[in-house]
Order: C-alpha cells, then structure tokens, then sequence
C-alpha cells in the first residue's frame, strides 16, 4: 500500500509562493517558494496578519475582505517594498478554501520577470522601427550633402587666398564625414569585425574622451569593474561608439557636475529577448543627474527623442543598434538622481 501524501510537502516543492490564511488574516501556512519571495522565515511568518509581513502587502487588505464575502477568487498585481531590496512587482491569487469559507489560499508569482521580457520585446521593436526611420533620415540627408559639397569646391576655385580655403576645406571635410556616416547607415547592416577584446579598455577609452569633453565641468568619474569578465568577442569601434554615446549623453544630463558610474559585472542564465544566455556581460553606465523624463522614457530608443535641449535624439538609437549587432540589448531604469544604461552582451568564445 502506498504511503500517505503530505500535501504541505508537496506545496513546499512548488515554485509559485502559496500562504493559508485562517479567518483573522493570519498566516497558518507558508510554503518555500513565498518564503524566498518575501524574504521571510516560516517561523517569522506563521501566526503573523498577513498584511504586516511586508510594507505593500498590506494593499490586499480589502481583497481579503472581497474575497470572503463573495466566495470567489481575485487576483491583482501589488508593489512589495523592502529596506534590503529592490521593489518587486507580484501577482496575487486569493481564493476561498472548500472546506472553510473563511480560510484563504494566497498565490504569490514573482511578476519582475515577465515585466524583464515585456520590456525588452518592446525595445526589440522600438530598434526595428528606429532602424527604418534612421535609414529615411540618412537618405534625405545624403542627398543635399553632395550639393553642399560641390557648392564648397565652386566656392574654392574663386577664393584668392589659402586661409579662406581653409573654411572651405572645412565644408567639404565635414561634408564628407557625414556623408561616409549616412552611406554606413544606409548599407546593408554592417556586421561587427568582432576581435578579442577586453571590455575595460574599451571604457577606458571612453573615460578619457569624457573627461577631455567635460574638463570644465566638476565631473567625478568612478570606475567599478569586475576583474572576473572574461574576455569578449566585440568589434571595438562599435562597441566605443555604443558606449560613448551613452557615456556622453550621461554626462551632459549633469550640468552642474556629478558622478558618473562605470561598471561592469558577469551575470548568469539572464533573458536577452526571448532566450536565455547563460552568461551575459553587463556594461552600466550610472550618473546622479536629473534623470530622463517620465514622458519619453517609454519612446527613448526612437529616432529624434531627446530630453536635453539641444539633443539630436539619434545617439541612443545608434547605441541600440550598435549592440545589437552583437546580440546585445540596452535598457534604462531612471529616476531624479539615478539613471543606469545597462549595456548586456551575451559572452561568447573567442
């Protein structure tokens, strides 16, 4: 004859965090899974109100109370807060239990993740749109670039001394920049030259060319590297380009100085779009400015979409597409104070 089934062992083997209420909210059983969730003990948690086992918990409250007089289940989402962590965003299930009405099972999902893959699903779109607008602009733009350059050469011929052909050889000299800039974004899409590189050398570069652009500003420029990153398969102008402009846009978001964060870190089994990397190189670039408006923080990557007076709204695009020539994704958290650009690379063999 078979043994006996424990259920609460098996619900401690679950991976969705389940609690039993009894009547006055308090918690009579915690499985693991909402144990790790919370951050709490089964010893710290059994007997206590549900409600006061985390700040933001105590929102559902009145779920609660719905629950019992309804006899029907109900699910929300809430923001759990902790002093030792990040916010997390949970979804709750509560339902009745058959046997006392009372009774409440509550259902714990950790909704972080699934908000990680939404989030990155709508940057992989946003880069898709931003790469066709960026090709219409850089058509248009190439067009009265070679006008602009004969223009200047006409110009040249007429001009009787060498220093006023020298504001000419500037025209044509730029000219030609942007025009070797527009047929790059134009061409078909450039696949990296990818070399063996270490990473840390390509933010040192960076570091110097900020700290050269912003000598008059009081710009303190933190270096924060794990010694451990292997080394990575990357084109190095790409990747310079990609993190310079971040850098840069980082630093002129502090116009009366700041600090300016350069970190790397080695993360393991993290989503990159819809699959999973068993090790990703995360590339953070952290400044204490005024952070990116909420109003165009969810149209950032888009072409032309600037929070700084003056910004062209086309170096964030440019980053995104540089890194994600390598697989890569760039992402943001914001607010006034703190801003970080997370630059993630999947880690492959050189």
């Amino acid at each position: 004859m078979a043994g006996s089934i424990d259920p609460g062992a098996i619900l401690h083997n679950v991976t969705t965090g389940v609690l039993v209420l009894a009547g006055d909210d308090a918690v009579a059983f915690i499985n693991t899974a909402a144990e790790e969730l919370l951050g709490i003990s089964a010893r710290q948690a059994v007997g206590e109100r549900l409600y006061r086992l985390r700040p933001g918990i105590d929102e559902l409250r009145d779920m609660l109370s719905q629950v019992r007089d309804q006899g029907v289940g109900h699910s929300r989402e809430i923001k759990l807060w902790s002093p030792e962590r990040e916010s997390q965003d949970v979804m709750v299930r509560v339902t009745p239990t058959d046997k006392d009405p009372m009774s409440l099972v509550v259902e714990l999902t950790d909704a972080t993740q699934r908000h990680q893959i939404d989030r990155e699903a709508r940057l992989m779109n946003q880069h898709g749109v931003s790469r066709q607008i960026i090709r219409q602009l850089a058509h248009e733009i190439r067009n009265p670039l070679g006008g602009l350059r004969g223009a200047a050469q006409l110009l040249e011929r007429e001009l009787p001394t060498p220093e006023l052909k020298e504001f000419t050889g500037i025209i044509i000299r730029e000219a030609d920049r942007l025009a070797g800039l527009m047929n790059n974004l134009l061409g078909p899409l450039q696949l990296p030259r990818k070399d063996p590189i270490n990473v840390h050398e390509v933010l040192e570069h960076v570091a110097a060319l900020i700290q050269n652009e912003a000598f008059d500003h009081d710009l303190t420029l933190v270096r924060d590297y794990d010694p451990s990153l292997p080394i990575l398969m990357l084109d190095r102008d790409q990747m310079i380009q990609a993190v310079l402009n971040i850098a840069r846009n980082a630093a002129q978001s502090m116009e009366r100085g700041g600090e300016l964060i350069l970190r790397t870190r080695a993360l393991t089994n993290v989503m990159l779009g819809k699959e999973r990397k068993k090790l990703v190189a995360s590339i953070e670039v952290e400044d204490n400015g005024s952070g990116v408006p909420e109003d165009i923080q969810d149209s950032l990557f888009f072409p032309l979409v600037s929070g700084r007076v003056g910004g062209s709204g086309l170096g964030l695009p440019l980053a995104q597409d540089l890194v994600s020539r390598h697989n890569g994704l760039i992402e943001f958290t914001s607010k006034p104070g703190r801003t970080i650009f997370m630059l993630r690379l999947p880690v492959e063999s050189a």
